[in-house]
């Protein structure tokens, strides 16, 4: 709560969903009908850079085209026993992290913090680990990588947190598909 000159309280959203709402904001601008995702790259106080999933510029996408689905295995061994896990994933469009690290420059990210609607995958949390970026903030949980990203994020000393009490903008919500 922040108190006005004149003595009045209003209500003052906190950093976190100020930049979580951008993010939101920014996901509506991705043309996916699986997931739409947005991401938000901040330094301090300062927003430095938006972009959300999609195809290259361009180039047809999933809307127009339909969506490329290609399937992963990954053997993983719970208990001794071991597990195979499908994963289905599109790989028509760049997600948001990557068109993130594209368009913005590697001295902007240094010591930054990066807003993303979604827990980044597998690769994204490569990329990020490698980008620069201090800290990556999410709201909506992605269990098929959850448990390798949050391992990679610990080993490079990568701040990695979900906000958990946040609700997206009502315009910015739409169902997700796994």
């Amino acid at each position: 709560m922040h108190t006005s000159a004149a003595g009045n309280d209003t209500i003052r959203k906190d950093w976190d969903t100020y930049f979580m709402d951008i993010a939101y904001m920014v996901s509506t601008r991705s043309r996916c009908p699986r997931r739409h995702v947005g991401a938000v790259l901040v330094q301090g106080k300062k927003l430095l850079g938006t972009a959300y999933n999609g195809a290259p510029m361009g180039v047809h996408d999933c809307l127009e085209a339909g969506c490329m689905i290609a399937e992963e295995i990954e053997v993983k061994v719970v208990e001794g026993i071991e597990q195979v896990i499908r994963k289905q994933r599109c790989i028509r469009t760049i997600h948001a992290e990557q068109n993130l690290l594209l368009f913005t420059d590697r001295a902007n990210r240094e010591g930054s913090t990066v807003y993303v609607t979604d827990q980044p995958c597998w690769t994204c949390a490569n990329m990020l680990a490698n980008s620069g970026v201090a800290e990556v903030v999410y709201h909506r949980a992605y269990p098929k990588d959850s448990e390798k990203v949050y391992a990679l994020m610990e080993q490079k000393g990568i701040v990695f947190r979900q906000i958990g009490t946040y609700f997206a903008p009502e315009q910015a919500r739409m169902d997700v598909i796994s």
